[in-house]
């Protein structure tokens, strides 16, 4: 098993590489597991950078520059984190930031309702609104996957960011050189597929009992 120093080395090589917000976000949360909250800050910054829809990064800097006593710019990550949650439907980073402004003691933003949103984009029955990109997307034909993580993602998620995703995995594949006949790289993969995606395991079970 890699050490936390292989892992941070492993994602410091991919954002070389490969910049995007997935590698940025996961060199972010190994420096935060290392308590470089200086280093994981400005990583989440740069996930952001890439893709100004990723809540999760919003929420994970905002608590490092918590950590870093830089209050006055948290708040405004995470006032800006938490509208942006709210417009994706991304209940738990938005609670979570939610949490974190009143510890502060910053107003919560007053937000659109995104259930409303949701069910008037999918209104016709062939499209979704799009968790990643907040658009509407063509839905998936079926779940590309068993259990309630594919479920999630089919009833979430649209053909164009899955095809994204497929080419993204490719990428995490090769650059960690993952073999899916070890259950451990399969956990590896998935992890950072839901990462990308911006989801957990949690909103997956519970978003198929709801």
């Amino acid at each position: 098993m890699s050490t936390l120093e292989d892992r941070i080395a492993q994602w410091e090589q991919m954002c070389r590489e490969a910049p995007d917000d997935m590698s940025f976000f996961s060199l972010g949360n190994s420096y935060k597991e290392a308590e470089r909250w200086e280093d994981a800050a400005d990583a989440y910054a740069k996930a952001i950078e890439h893709n100004a829809t990723m809540s999760r990064a919003f929420h994970m800097q905002g608590q490092a520059l918590m950590k870093l006593d830089r209050n006055e710019e948290a708040g405004q990550v995470l006032t800006q984190g938490y509208t942006v949650a709210a417009d994706r439907g991304d209940v738990m980073p938005q609670k979570s930031m939610a949490a974190l402004l009143e510890k502060l003691g910053l107003p919560v933003p007053e937000t659109e309702d995104f259930a409303a949103k949701k069910k008037a984009v999918e209104a016709s029955g062939d499209t979704v609104l799009d968790k990643r990109t907040g658009q509407a997307q063509a839905k998936l034909a079926d779940p590309p996957m068993r259990g309630p993580i594919g479920a999630y993602i089919y009833a979430n998620f649209g053909q164009d960011t899955w095809t994204e995703w497929i080419g993204m995995g490719t990428k995490v594949i090769n650059e960690l050189r993952l073999d899916f006949s070890n259950p451990a790289h399969q956990e590896t993969y998935e992890q950072h597929m839901l990462e990308w995606l911006g989801i957990t395991r949690e909103e997956c079970e519970a978003g198929t009992k709801a």
